[in-house]
């Protein structure tokens, strides 16, 4: 079991570096479009900051390349400003004397946040001298960055094994709830999956048969388990590679009592037309799932014990496709079985329509849940000491 910030003694005006995971969506105004995971951050915070500590925040946003004043963190350091009021500072860098010298005039009780991590390149290559430089502003590290748990960079990792360390509540619940999910699972289990490309989920879906009971998939990945059918899917998406790996999937959930749904009627893509079939012609491209599937998908819901959902059942950059994935998002609101929802797009749907407060829970890391429900060890995690 992994030490979190309440078995932590002795923190009481400490310095505490606390990696969280503010990579929000912003608009061209810098205005935050959705604050799910600052939101979810702030229990461990609230918690650090009423043990009167010198508590020092620090995240990444989006993928720079150096300096860009389009992903800084000063927005999140507004939103935090609001809900601390008269207690929150903002460091607009992330390294140096400037840091150093906002960390030394920190007073018990306050929060200061630096700047993106990634405006600095030694970040993500987890580098030495980084790692001792944020080491050096804290006594005590604390990581809550579920969104990145699965990398090995400076601010997760590498100090991590410089000082004293334990994981937040929101990383706590996260292991939590994937544990119980795998290990316990309510019944009948229903594991959702969708995305564009196969070999992302291959892994994941090999590690959930033979523990759930239904898995449906959808989106541009269901294709190449179609064809594996021997099922036409004229243009559409498809790993000629991994069409093979389809074949023994669908056998071992078969032999494993795994039952595997599929799109049986799709809304495809006709040249500029958008068409609505049963069975594609050679030339049309299936982007999305159709009424049928819709409603197939929705009678294993509806009858659920527990839901796992990670990626859309169609193309839901384009508003066209996205009817599919908001009639799963839907119908899991609606479902009275416990909901676990995870995934950039998934979380998205769910938000868009107001569903967020009918999820259990909806997950903050995208690539770390990937890992974690294909049974991999969390890097970031891993390095926190045990009890």
């Amino acid at each position: 079991m992994k030490r979190t910030i309440r078995d932590l003694k002795n923190i009481k005006d400490k310095r505490v570096l606390l990696r969280c995971d503010f990579n929000v969506p912003l608009d061209k105004y810098g205005d935050i479009l959705d604050d799910t995971r600052i939101f979810e951050s702030l229990p461990t915070i609230k918690y650090l900051n009423e043990q009167n500590c010198k508590l020092i925040l620090c995240s990444h946003l989006g993928r720079p390349k150096g300096y860009d004043k389009y992903l800084s963190l000063f927005p999140v350091a507004v939103y935090l400003m609001k809900r601390f009021p008269n207690k929150v500072k903002f460091c607009p860098k992330a390294s140096g004397k400037e840091v150093s010298s906002a960390v030394k005039n920190l007073k018990g009780g306050e929060i200061l946040l630096l700047e993106n991590l990634r405006f600095d390149a030694r970040e993500e290559q987890n580098d030495e001298t980084f790692v001792k430089e944020l080491a050096s502003l804290a006594d005590i590290y604390v990581d809550d960055a579920f969104g990145v748990a699965h990398r090995k960079h400076a601010s997760n990792y590498g100090v991590a094994l410089k000082l004293p360390n334990a994981i937040g509540f929101l990383i706590e619940k996260e292991l939590n709830v994937f544990s119980k999910a795998f290990e316990n699972p309510s019944r009948p289990f229903v594991a959702i999956f969708g995305g564009a490309k196969v070999k992302d989920k291959l892994t994941l879906i090999n590690n959930v048969i033979g523990k759930a009971d239904t898995i449906l998939i959808g989106g541009g990945m269901a294709y190449t388990f179609l064809l594996a059918k021997g099922v036409n899917i004229g243009k559409s998406i498809v790993d000629l590679d991994l069409v093979d790996d389809a074949k023994d999937i669908l056998e071992k959930a078969q032999k494993n009592g795994t039952k595997i749904l599929l799109p049986i009627d799709h809304v495809a893509l006709d040249g500029e037309k958008v068409r609505k079939v049963l069975l594609m012609d050679q030339d049309m491209v299936g982007l999305d799932i159709g009424k049928d599937t819709i409603k197939l998908f929705k009678k294993e819901i509806k009858t659920a014990g527990q839901i796992l959902w990670n990626g859309p059942v169609g193309k839901y950059e384009d508003k066209r496709f996205r009817k599919g994935t908001f009639e799963i998002a839907k119908a899991i609101a609606k479902s009275k079985a416990y909901s676990i929802v995870g995934g950039g797009d998934s979380v998205g749907a769910i938000n868009t329509l107001g569903f967020n407060k009918k999820i259990n829970h909806l997950s903050t890391g995208g690539g770390a849940s990937m890992k974690l429900m294909e049974g991999k060890v969390l890097p970031a995690i891993e390095v926190i000491d045990t009890l």
